[in-house]
């Protein structure tokens, strides 16, 4: 009954994050103090289908971590999968904001995204306390390059975005760093390469719905 009552509780979050607005965060919003420039509505486009992905890229992290909570055999790697869920909220509550303030919303696929990613995670924890770290150290690298990707993109008036996507690769860094400190082992090679299409499909689709 205790797994039950934690995949109900799952599925409860899951469908939170993927379907409402959140908003709850514990730092400050790195576009707080960014006044908006006009954008053009090309550009005003672009910047709300580039934040659509991230906002999906998100959410899959969200069920990422929690999968692997969910399944961790060590407690220390337990908490360190909740601290890094946490850590992330703030990243899919800035999303939300500037979606709102590009007047756009999520993509629809988002309760797909989330449940594969929590499939995958729980299957990570299950492999092994040094997979599941390797699974986040892999997820955090390729997550580093697509938003700096994004910022390459980003068309250069939008300041309030470029601010986002800035501080969202600064934390990746760092929780890709953490999980190599921590003992993450190395992926093979068509591990990677799975996880590289996967998430193609889902930037691919993002973008439009």
């Amino acid at each position: 009954m205790e797994l039950i009552d934690k995949l109900i509780k799952e599925i409860d979050k899951g469908l939170k994050f993927s379907l409402q607005n959140y908003q709850e965060q514990s730092r400050e919003y790195p576009a707080k103090d960014i006044v908006e420039d006009s954008l053009n509505e090309i550009d005003r486009s672009i910047s709300a289908s580039l934040m659509r992905i991230n906002h999906a890229g998100e959410v899959s992290a969200q069920g990422l971590y929690r999968g692997q909570a969910l399944t961790a055999r060590l407690e220390g790697t337990r908490e360190k999968m909740d601290e890094a869920a946490k850590e992330e909220l703030d990243h899919l509550a800035w999303c939300n904001k500037r979606l709102e303030e590009l007047h756009e919303k999520p993509s629809v696929l988002n309760p797909l995204w989330y449940g594969l990613s929590f499939s995958m995670g729980a299957i990570a924890g299950l492999a092994g306390d040094k997979w599941s770290l390797g699974f986040v150290h892999e997820t955090e690298e390729q997550v580093v390059r697509h938003l700096e990707s994004h910022l390459d993109r980003l068309p250069k008036d939008d300041k309030k975005t470029a601010a986002i996507l800035e501080q969202m690769a600064i934390d990746e860094a760092h929780h890709s760093e953490e999980a190599l400190e921590s003992g993450a082992a190395e992926l093979p090679d068509n591990v990677k390469k799975l996880m590289g299409i996967i998430a193609k499909v889902m930037t691919k689709t993002s973008y439009h719905i």
